[in-house]
């Protein structure tokens, strides 16, 4: 930039410095500030003109200024004479303290760029500036801040001054400083009290403090108590790791406790050293800080303090704070790189640091008094730094910690700070190697306290049997012996060399979680017998064996590094050469262990069994003697050892003496094991039996365990004779029945099962019974064992792990010898129950033993002729279901055991075992898609596998699959039962046509199932499996339920709605039905009693179930595309069963079913014959269509008159009524199928069918239907039945003509008449139904035919008719008449004589017969005297009677009587005696009233007739009859008998 653009720059921004933003005022200071680094002399000449002298500039020039000097010191700090010659009275016109503040910042700045300058005069510009050039305008400056400024009460401005007057004080002169340090001094230090953030505060005192060193002022020494007092103080506040400014301020009090280190060291020791005894833990903490920063910052002044302050930190050394150990190790550190620990006193220190280091990682200690304190950890973690920092880096510390770490090496209570020790030795051993390689690393000469070879060499392979703990200490113990080799043993170099970088190379491939704690003490045991060879040297060996034992107890605390010991020892012993030490070894051995942990009985054991790898007889022959002593008497044993112990303390003894002989078993030599097996080992084991104690028992069976292994893997094993076998397994049976079933707590039934399975492979062979015992025994003790709590899977989930696969094999060994289908057999029966588990672990557990019993027997098939797997449905059976468990591991297991059982198949039917079936391959991809919870995806993969099963099982094994599938119906897992049904009709509908014969027994397992379930998946998917089969096998289906007992239950009637689902297969079961219903006897005939007169009719069971079971099938909804094609030969059957059952009763036993039904509230419908008929034919209208047929006879109770006797004509009439309302079309095929039961044999049958034929000819729908002329045809070809009720019915369905088709009458007159009139002739009772039929007809008939036609028969009806007035029925003398009116009626007035006489000679039966007791026989009186009148010609007479007789009109008999007989005298006097002898006969009548009436009527026709007509009367005969009535009980009669002779009179 040039000059002028520079001004130009630098104008503008001064111009904006007055902007009111202070964003922008801030942008425009910094800009400035980057201009004046370059053009520092244009940009003060611009800044000057704004800081004139009298005039208050803006504080942001101000602060530019500033920050331009330390920004830009060697171009600035020239200036700064003119500066602050100018601002300095410009101090006494700031009055608000924000201007107050910017000027001692600028102060701050100005001295701190001068001191810069004058440090680097020798880069200066101008080398002449003296610190004297600025004194006096520092000094004023200094005046008017301190003793002005720093009084202020705002807190900003104090430490805006403070900070001010740190550098002003180096600028001061000395003179001036020194006199104002007693003020400036105190001042200072009194802001400590004022300021929260007090780290300004500190810095500037540092800066005074320098400044009166520097100047050599002797006021500080009177000073220095207050200053240490107040320094200590700051130092000891606890910082806080998120407090920048509290950490900032101890480290600038620190740099004052250094400038007071350099100028006063023993006054600064003489306050601090007695501080580290308080037991304050902020003093002490803040004191070793102090403390560890002057060791480090003033090493020269403390150099001859080393023995004091050594002996200073005895009382830290002793604090069990976290806090004040880590300030102790970080003094420590200090102390060690300067040269501290090399003094008298250094060892304590060293030793501190490994104490440190032994902390345990996860120890975490209370906080006191809720302040946060570091972990242990993070103590231990910064001594293993310090530890490892110090060996490795400080080199003058090499020949202090060399050899003398090797003393914490083998003390317990260093165990934790192994790791670090080991590394820090190897380096320091190295280090020496490289400095002179051939010298031995230890000089035991002249360290007599170090340990020997034998202990570190122990010690160091002990603890790598845990390598990961203590951060990876068996990588560093290794490398130890590795640096050691030479000073363990000369010969161990170079085998060392790469024996242990093999292990270490297997412990970085592992992890703690990774690694096998077995193998890798197999290969240490290994590494030290190896060890052992390369030395091969008895002393030296027997030394270590007597180092290791004396290390014994040193691991008390440590069980799983003890066990290892105990290995070592055995390892180490077996490797002696001398007997004599082996036996006094393994004696003190026996009398120094404690029996009472079980981790040092195993160790012991452990040890023995390696032992007896080399020495067999010793080991055995101490073990005996050990057996014989005092211990199992309680008396004083072996050195009084074992003196008043408890009987479970011997009993630990017991126990760990049995695991010795079991691992002697199991380590000895296998051909010297044989031998002595029974004779020593067994002998001894045998005689702890009877004990209940859980420990021995379990170390009973774990050592039997290892003898029975070690005989079976001897090479004589086929040849060795167990006498004592039986009673062996026995006992382990006895172990593990004693286990509590429902817990899994001890490895003892695992053991037990591991020693069956080696015994059963032992000869002689076991019983059949006794192999069964031992599985059965074996699934109980574990199958049931609850699984742990998801989540806490630990000893327990893998003891139980173990347990199982050793039950594996032990069904692995039973089966192996019986490799047959039988004995597969005989698994999985004892499985089976296990299997169908309601609790779903233990159905898992048993599909996982069936998976591998199966596995296993595939792998060892070996077929040597085609024989056939006789039980594979059954199998298949009860593992398929299992597929769609609820439990995916279950469904999986359930999958591998089809697989396999289908591989088995072929292996049965020759195929070899490497051969793959595509069909059952399917199954592998199958599984993996059951893990998929989704019901659907289930079930279609269970579908799936019964199709594989369908394709590969043998025809013979089908029906035994399906029988087992239907008892998995009731499997109480859901799931099992929905997939049972899946494959059940799968397999039906891929095989079901070769199970014709198997159709009675499967539809008998089907209803027992869903007698035992309720579920209603079953039901429905046994009514799927209902119709698959009868798709197949119609016949037989229905053959078969047809067979069930009546009444049927719910499940029979479900299955046989289940026919219905298909229109094809419904309409088939329907027709078989109805031709079973239609064809065989509906009744038989039986007395009750020996005398009834009449026989009871009793229905049929095949019919009635037919029946019931149409009624069934007709009741699904989708039965009616059937019923519909159907709908005339379902109707016409039914209702001819209606017919058949009327009054038909069930047989006894059924009777009694019924009644106990109905008295449970059980039964869902009545079974009676009759009711259940109607009941389907209700069925066959609504689900044919006709819902309107059946409402309407609802309504009309035809229904309930169908099922009566009395009734069943009407309900008949009323059914075809409705029919031919509702269901017109349906007729003629109707008609069709009725027609043909006209013919039929049961009378009952011809009734009904005439009954309905008669009925349709009520409706006009048989004439639109040209249904007229054959149904007329037909019931006239039935007027000859030998069954009057059909004749009667024939007659009425021909007089329903008339009103069904009245049009049609007069075609069909003469033979309607001819009907009618035969029908007056039926029978020769007086009261023939036909006859009354007939009548009633005839009256219907007349009005509608030809005159001509009714004239020819006018007279013969009225004759025929006439008796029937006087008849006792009702019925016929109401039918007969009004018959007779209607006759009347149809001459219209024109009658001929012949009839007129009929007329004349019915007039006093109709008289008299209005007073029948029967209204409807009066009002046929009525209307038949109606019609009469007109044809007498006598209009009086016809008004009389149409006057009196309207019907519904009230009618006096008396008055009417007279009227009538006055008109009768009047125009026909010459009848009346005719009228007087027929009245004469009603005096006999039965009926009260009409006995009344007829001497009425011949009184009155006495009355009005002429005397000369006298003549015509038998006086005599007529008063006899009046005397006799005048004796009639009945006193109306006698007073009408009376007047009537009084009238009489008139003859006299």
């Amino acid at each position: 930039m040039s000059e002028p653009y520079v001004k130009k720059l630098s104008t503008i921004l001064l111009d904006s410095v007055t902007d009111k933003d202070p964003l922008v005022q801030e942008q425009v200071c910094s800009v400035l500030v980057a201009v004046g680094k370059r053009f520092v002399g244009m940009v003060m000449e611009e800044m000057l003109g704004k800081f004139q002298p009298g005039v208050l500039p803006h504080c942001f020039v101000v602060q530019t200024l500033a920050n331009l000097s330390v920004f830009n010191v060697f171009g600035m700090v020239p200036f700064l004479t003119s500066v602050l010659s100018t601002m300095l009275p410009m101090l006494g016109m700031a009055k608000h303290d924000s201007m107050r503040v910017v000027f001692c910042c600028a102060l701050q700045r100005f001295s701190e760029s001068t001191l810069e300058y004058l440090a680097n005069l020798d880069q200066a510009p101008d080398p002449t500036v003296r610190k004297d050039t600025f004194a006096s305008d520092i000094s004023s400056a200094y005046d008017t801040l301190f003793h002005h400024w720093l009084q202020s009460r705002e807190a900003k401005l104090r430490l805006a001054v403070v900070e001010a007057l740190g550098p002003m004080s180096h600028l001061l002169p000395s003179e001036k400083l020194e006199e104002q340090l007693p003020k400036l001094l105190p001042g200072v230090l009194a802001l400590y009290k004022k300021h929260a953030e007090t780290s300004h505060v500190s810095k500037s005192l540092g800066q005074i403090l320098e400044a009166a060193v520097s100047v050599g002022s002797r006021t500080l020494e009177v000073q220095l108590d207050s200053l240490l007092a107040a320094l200590h103080a700051q130092i000891c506040v606890p910082v806080e790791t998120s407090s920048p400014l509290v950490t900032s301020n101890q480290k600038e009090v620190l740099r004052c406790f250094t400038v007071l280190a350099c100028c006063s060291p023993e006054r600064l020791l003489a306050f601090l050293l007695p501080k580290l005894d308080t037991s304050n833990e902020r003093t002490r903490v803040g004191t070793l800080q102090v403390l560890r920063h002057i060791i480090n910052s003033a090493a020269a002044q403390m150099e001859v303090k080393k023995p004091f302050i050594l002996s200073s930190m005895r009382l830290p050394l002793l604090d069990p704070n976290s806090k004040v150990k880590r300030a102790v190790v970080q003094v420590i550190s200090a102390m060690a790189h300067h040269g501290y620990l090399e003094q008298p006193g250094g060892e304590a220190m060293l030793e501190y640091i490994v104490q440190q280091c032994a902390l345990p990682p996860e120890a975490q200690h209370q906080k006191p008094s809720g302040e946060e304190e570091p972990p242990a950890d993070s103590v231990r973690d910064i001594s293993v730094s310090t530890l490892y920092l110090v060996s490795t880096t400080v080199d003058r510390m090499s020949d202090v910690l060399w050899p003398h770490l090797l003393q914490f090496l083998t003390p317990v209570r260093f165990t934790g700070a192994l790791t670090p020790l080991c590394r820090s030795l190897v380096h320091l051993a190295q280090k020496r190697q490289e400095a002179a390689a051939e010298a031995p690393l230890i000089q035991y000469d002249a360290n007599v306290t170090l340990p020997s070879p034998y202990a570190i060499a122990t010690r160091l392979l002990t603890v790598s049997s845990s390598p990961y703990l203590g951060g990876g200490r068996g990588a560093a113990s290794l490398c130890l012996l590795n640096v050691l080799h030479r000073d363990i043993h000369p010969s161990l170099g170079q085998r060392w060399a790469t024996t242990i970088a093999l292990l270490l190379e297997h412990l970085e491939e592992h992890t703690a979680k990774t690694l096998s704690q077995k193998e890798w003490e197999e290969k240490l045991l290994v590494f030290l017998r190896d060890s052992l060879a390369v030395v091969s040297d008895n002393t030296w060996i027997c030394q270590l064996s007597l180092e290791m034992c004396k290390q014994l107890p040193c691991y008390n605390g440590t069980p799983q590094e003890k066990n290892f010991l105990y290995k070592c020892v055995g390892t180490t012993l077996g490797a002696a050469s001398s007997k004599d030490v082996v036996r006094k070894l393994l004696q003190e051995l026996l009398e120094t262990a404690r029996y009472q942990e079980e981790a040092e009985r195993e160790g012991l054991a452990c040890c023995f069994g390696i032992c007896a790898i080399s020495h067999l007889d010793d080991t055995l022959a101490q073990l005996e003697d050990f057996v014989r002593s005092d211990v199992f008497r309680k008396s004083i044993g072996i050195f009084n050892i074992f003196k008043d112990r408890s009987d479970n303390d011997v009993d630990r003894v017991k126990g760990t003496l049995i695991l010795c002989y079991g691992h002697v078993a199991a380590q000895a030599p296998r051909e010297l094991v044989l031998a002595r097996a029974e004779s020593d080992i067994l002998r001894n084991m045998f005689q702890c039996f009877s004990t209940k104690d859980p420990g021995l028992q379990l170390c009973l069976v774990q050592s039997m365990c290892m003898v029975c292994q070690a005989i079976c893997s001897s090479a004589q094993a086929g040849s060795f004779h167990f006498t004592r076998k039986a009673e062996l397994v026995a006992q382990m049976m006895d172990f593990i029945k004693a286990e509590p079933p429902d817990s899994l707590r001890t490895p003892i039934r695992k053991k037990a099962m591991l020693a069956c399975t080696h015994l059963v492979s032992l000869e002689p062979e076991l019983e059949e019974q006794v192999q069964s015992d031992i599985i059965h025994s074996c699934l109980h003790s574990i199958m049931a064992v609850p699984p742990e709590p998801e989540g806490e899977g630990g000893p327990q989930e893998f003891l139980y792990l173990d347990t199982m696969h050793t039950l594996e094999d032990l069904l692995r060994s039973i089966l192996r010898r019986n490799m047959t289908p039988q004995g597969l057999q005989l698994m999985v029966e004892h499985l089976s129950p296990w299997i169908k588990s309601p609790r779903g672990y233990e159905r898992v557990r048993a599909l996982g033993l069936s998976a591998c019993l199966l596995q296993f027997f595939l792998e060892h098939l070996h077929v040597s002729a085609l024989v056939p797997f006789h039980n594979l449905g059954l199998l298949v059976g009860l593992f398929s279901p299992r597929c769609a468990d609820l439990w995916p591991a279950t469904r999986q297991e359930a999958v591998s055991c089809v697989y396999s059982l289908l591989y088995l198949q072929l292996g049965y039917e020759g195929f070899s075992r490497d051969y793959r079936d595509d069909v059952a391959e399917r199954l592998l991809t199958l599984k993996d898609g059951l893990v998929h919870p989704d019901p659907a995806i289930l079930f279609h993969a269970c579908h799936s596998i019964a199709q594989i099963i369908a394709k590969r099982l043998p025809p013979d094994q089908l029906i035994n699959l399906l029988l087992t599938l239907f008892e998995s119906l009731g499997d109480p897992d859901k799931n099992c039962s929905r997939a049972a049904t899946v494959m059940i009709n799968c397999l039906l509908k891929e095989r079901g046509s070769m199970l014709l014969e198997k159709v009675p027994e499967i539809m008998s397992v089907l209803r027992s199932r869903l007698q035992e379930t309720r579920e209603e998946h079953v039901l429905q998917s046994a009514q799927h499996s209902v119709y698959v089969l009868a798709s197949q096998h119609c016949v037989a289906v229905v053959t078969s339920l047809l067979g069930s007992p009546l009444p049927f239950d719910s499940h029979t009637c479900s299955l046989w709605r289940a026919l219905a689902v298909e229109p094809g297969l419904s309409a088939q079961v329907l027709g078989l039905l109805l031709e079973k219903m239609s064809r065989d006897v509906p009744f038989k005939e039986s007395r009750a009693f020996l005398l009834s007169s009449a026989p009871d009719r009793v229905a049929t069971l095949l019919p009635l179930a037919a029946t019931c079971a149409l009624h069934e099938v007709m009741s699904a909804p989708a039965s009616g595309p059937a019923v519909t094609e159907l709908y005339p030969q379902l109707f016409a059957g039914l209702l001819l069963r209606v017919s058949c059952t009327v009054g038909v009763q069930l047989p006894r036993n059924l009777q009694a079913k019924e009644r106990r039904a109905g008295s449970s509230a059980l039964a869902s419908r009545t079974l009676d014959p009759c009711s259940t008929a109607v009941d389907a034919l209700r069925a066959v209208l609504l689900r044919g269509g006709s819902e309107d047929v059946v409402q309407r006879v609802e309504l009309e109770g035809g229904w309930e008159l169908l099922s009566t006797s009395a009734g069943h004509e009407d309900g008949v009439a009323r059914l075809a009524s409705a029919m031919a309302k509702f269901a017109g079309p349906r007729l003629p095929l109707v008609m069709k199928a009725l027609l043909g039961a006209q013919s039929s044999v049961y009378e009952a049958q011809r009734v009904t069918s005439t009954a309905f034929l008669a009925e349709l000819l009520t409706s006009n729908v048989v004439n639109d239907l040209m249904l007229l002329e054959s149904l007329l045809d037909n019931l006239a070809a039935r007027q000859k039945d030998p069954c009057a009720s059909v004749r009667r019915l024939v007659l009425r369905g021909l007089a329903n003509l008339a009103s069904g088709s009245p049009d049609k009458v007069r075609a069909h007159g003469p033979q309607l008449l001819t009907a009618m009139i035969s029908g007056l002739d039926d029978g020769d009772g007086p009261h023939s139904l036909v006859a009354l039929e007939a009548m009633a007809g005839l009256a219907k008939l007349l009005g509608l035919v030809e005159p001509e036609d009714l004239r020819a028969v006018l007279l013969h009806t009225a004759i025929r008719i006439r008796p029937f007035f006087d008849s006792e029925k009702m019925e016929f003398r109401s039918v007969s008449i009004r018959l007779f009116g209607h006759l009347n009626k149809a001459c219209h007035g024109a009658c001929e004589d012949v009839f007129l006489e009929q007329v004349v000679g019915g007039l006093v039966p109709l008289l008299l017969h209005l007073r029948d007791p029967q209204a409807s026989v009066a009002a046929a009186c009525r209307f038949a005297l109606r019609m009469c009148g007109p044809n007498l010609e006598c209009e009086e007479l016809a008004d009389v009677f149409q006057k009196h007789l309207q019907d519904g009109r009230g009618l006096h008999f008396g008055e009417f009587l007279n009227a009538a007989c006055k008109h009768l005298m009047c125009y026909f006097p010459d009848l009346l005696g005719r009228l007087v002898s027929t009245s004469l006969f009603y005096f006999k009548s039965s009926w009260e009233d009409v006995r009344a009436a007829a001497p009425m009527l011949t009184g009155f026709l006495v009355l009005h007739v002429e005397p000369q007509q006298q003549s015509q009367v038998d006086l005599e005969q007529l008063t006899a009859a009046l005397q006799l009535l005048l004796k009639d009980p009945a006193p109306k009669v006698r007073v009408k008998a009376a007047e009537t002779l009084g009238r009489l009179v008139k003859f006299a």
